[in-house]
């Protein structure tokens, strides 16, 4: 929801900081490996209990994640890697945050198994990510939902702030991420589903037959090419002897 009606807003305000940054030296990594660094500040903090220092530190590890990429495009540095950096440190980052509460819960909650929770949340979140960027990777969109990563750390810092809602925030946290999870499924089969043959154009064709050799196990595509290669192979071994009758 973030991504669909907010980021290009957020991101032509920080601009400006960027451009900052940018004249100081500081690489979209640096800023990356800061937030990494605050996350865990904020679990270790949130483990020990102090949870509405926890979320103040929550709020802002959103910083790095919006500046570094405010620095790459000021920089021109945007890149591949970088984007496969900022994405392995998002997942560490929801890792240890949600790892924070769970600690927390298992002193506060002794012998209860709602220490789970924070776990369960952090399995379907990683669902959720992991959905998007294998759409992505097939040539799907796999964007939207109620609770994408933004309102995660929204919900989260609320849930923090009034310690006594906690567990219920939590709950809510897994049934709407959850349904997010849902939403993602649904949308990119919905791409996935080939157009009626009446509707198919040379070009939709060529998509489907790609993504349809993508999806195949590697065995099995290893296994059509060397038929192919026998089938090749015949075919000239038969021409030769047409040619020396």
């Amino acid at each position: 929801m973030f991504d669909g009606n907010f980021r290009t807003g957020v991101e032509a305000r920080v601009a400006p900081l960027g451009e900052a940054l940018k004249r100081t030296g500081v690489s979209p990594d640096h800023i990356t490996v800061v937030g990494v660094l605050m996350s865990g500040a904020a679990a270790v903090v949130i483990g020990s209990g102090r949870l509405f220092l926890g979320a103040v530190l929550l709020a802002l590890t959103g910083l790095p994640d919006l500046l570094d990429g405010a620095v790459a495009k000021a920089s021109g540095s945007a890149s591949a890697r970088g984007a496969f950096f900022d994405s392995v440190a998002d997942r560490l980052t929801d890792a240890m945050l949600f790892g924070g509460v769970a600690w927390y819960l298992f002193d506060a909650e002794p012998g209860s198994r709602v220490v789970l929770l924070p776990m369960a949340i952090l399995g379907v979140s990683l669902l959720v990510s992991y959905q998007r960027a294998k759409a992505e990777s097939l040539g799907f969109d796999a964007k939207g939902g109620l609770m994408e990563r933004a309102e995660r750390f929204i919900v989260l810092g609320f849930g923090l702030i009034f310690s006594s809602l906690l567990i219920p925030v939590l709950w809510v946290l897994f049934a709407a991420t959850g349904g997010t999870a849902i939403f993602r499924f649904q949308k990119v089969w919905r791409q996935a589903d080939p157009p009626p043959r009446s509707a198919r154009t040379p070009r939709t064709e060529r998509l489907t037959r790609t993504r349809r050799r993508s999806a195949r196990p590697v065995a099995q595509q290893w296994r059509d090419k060397s038929r192919a290669r026998r089938e090749a192979a015949r075919s000239r071994n038969a021409k030769s002897r047409r040619r020396a009758d």
